[in-house]
């Protein structure tokens, strides 16, 4: 799912970071009673009366400073602002309506987005105190009293975001719909294939790194079926990101996975596997994403007899973490093999959603015991009771035993590759939960 995102912004140590704290339930961002110190955004998912949405603390905004690191946390406030589908500008009561506030304010009405503004540091409970009503000089409408430390006025307040949260962008595509997220590195042909598979020039196609910056959507209808792409822009090591714009473009490239059914891994068949792509693939693998790895550029590679093959075993070495996850040589700019690609996202997204009878799963898991003997320690053995599906998408499996630190790593990686082997799951992670009866009863 798309989440909305709703940006907090304001003056240096109005309370951003608290307030942020205070609506997500933990302490993510640094509070320190000196300006300046979140330096760069910061998001998590919130969730209020059942709608959830990512909520982003940002840096303080100083409009007429000339230090570097106060101007940089300015435009980094700036991208969140033009980002954002609600904005939080939050002040202080206890300094009151500053020159600072004013600008601030004229900045974020030039912006044309739903803004509310909070007064923060309101800690006693009942009426606001009179300085409370010199907010309504900053023109932006009925302001919202709370204390971000102790929360008063924060249920009031996130009632009032839920207002202006626009729907969920996934709602105007049918159950019907796959939805693929197309992610790798800058430059690895991301908007390239989508251009090639819709069969036209639908995103910007550059060789400069980082040219898509958000999320874009290409509908694509055929004898396969209803996709939805999302081309994201490229995810860079962190320490790679400098460019303002990449911070918030990074954060929806994440966000596009978790919106995806499925997940296509761009590989730049040139430059060959990263510690990157592990990265980004790792994070579709969390989430439980179906997946293919997409090998693109394969026409840029010189080739001998057995090329392709020595290059799939290298990349499932790579790709240990993920050994259920296929692979696809491709070339976006000439289209070669891109034809077997939709055939591919469907074979995975079913799988990704797979389920299994729970008698046909006892069944696997008798003849793997019988096959290999559960381990021991200490003379107690692993006894399986047996083992249910809970749920899909990634198909996730309820094993019930009498000691769960009996039931090691290796043994329920034996059992996985037991049910995988019997019902393929190709191209999706498989999810494990142990549970331990009482002891007591299994003695």
């Amino acid at each position: 799912m798309s989440l909305p995102i709703v940006a907090v912004v304001g003056r240096p140590n109005v309370g951003k970071s608290t307030l942020f704290n205070k609506l997500v339930g933990k302490r993510l961002s640094i509070v320190e009673d000196t300006p300046g110190v979140t330096r760069d955004r910061i998001y998590s998912e919130c969730e209020w009366c059942g709608r959830e949405f990512m909520l982003v603390d940002t840096g303080g905004i100083e409009p007429r400073s000339d230090d570097v690191i106060l101007a940089q946390m300015r435009r980094q406030a700036q991208v969140a602002i033009d980002s954002a589908d609600v904005i939080l500008f939050l002040t202080d009561i206890r300094t009151g309506v500053t020159a600072d506030d004013h600008e601030v304010a004229t900045m974020l009405q030039k912006c044309g987005k739903p803004l509310i503004l909070v007064v923060n540091k309101c800690d006693s409970v009942g009426e606001p105190p009179p300085e409370f009503y010199e907010f309504y000089n900053l023109g932006l409408g009925d302001p919202f009293a709370v204390s971000a430390e102790h929360g008063h006025g924060t249920g009031d307040l996130l009632d009032e975001v839920l207002k202006y949260l626009p729907e969920n962008k996934d709602a105007q595509y049918g159950e019907d719909y796959i939805k693929v997220a197309v992610i790798g590195k800058p430059n690895a042909g991301k908007s390239s294939l989508i251009n090639c598979i819709a069969g036209e020039e639908r995103v910007i196609v550059s060789d400069i790194a980082g040219t898509t910056r958000d999320a874009i959507d290409t509908v694509i209808e055929n004898d396969q079926g209803k996709f939805v792409f999302i081309d994201t822009a490229g995810i860079r090591r962190k320490s790679k990101i400098n460019e303002k714009i990449e911070h918030y473009s990074v954060l929806r490239a994440y966000m596009a996975v978790d919106r995806a059914d499925v997940c296509v891994i761009m590989i730049d068949a040139v430059e060959g596997f990263t510690e990157q792509d592990s990265r980004i693939a790792g994070y579709a693998h969390e989430k439980g994403k179906a997946s293919i790895v997409a090998v693109n550029k394969w026409d840029l590679v010189e080739k001998e007899t057995g090329t392709m093959a020595e290059y799939t075993e290298k990349l499932k070495q790579d790709f240990s973490f993920m050994s259920y996850v296929p692979f696809l040589f491709i070339s976006a700019k000439t289209g070669q093999r891109t034809d077997k690609l939709f055939p591919m996202i469907k074979q995975v997204y079913e799988q990704n959603g797979l389920r299994v009878t729970t008698g046909m799963l006892n069944d696997v898991l008798s003849y793997a015991v019988a096959r290999v003997q559960p381990p021991s320690d200490k003379g107690r053995r692993l006894k399986i009771y047996y083992m249910t599906q809970a749920s899909t998408r990634p198909p996730t499996f309820v094993v019930f035993v009498n000691r769960a630190d009996l039931f090691h790593f290796s043994y329920q990686r034996y059992i996985e590759n037991q049910i995988r082997t019997t019902f393929g799951l190709e191209g999706t992670p498989v999810k494990m939960v142990v549970r331990e009866r009482n002891r007591q009863d299994t003695k």
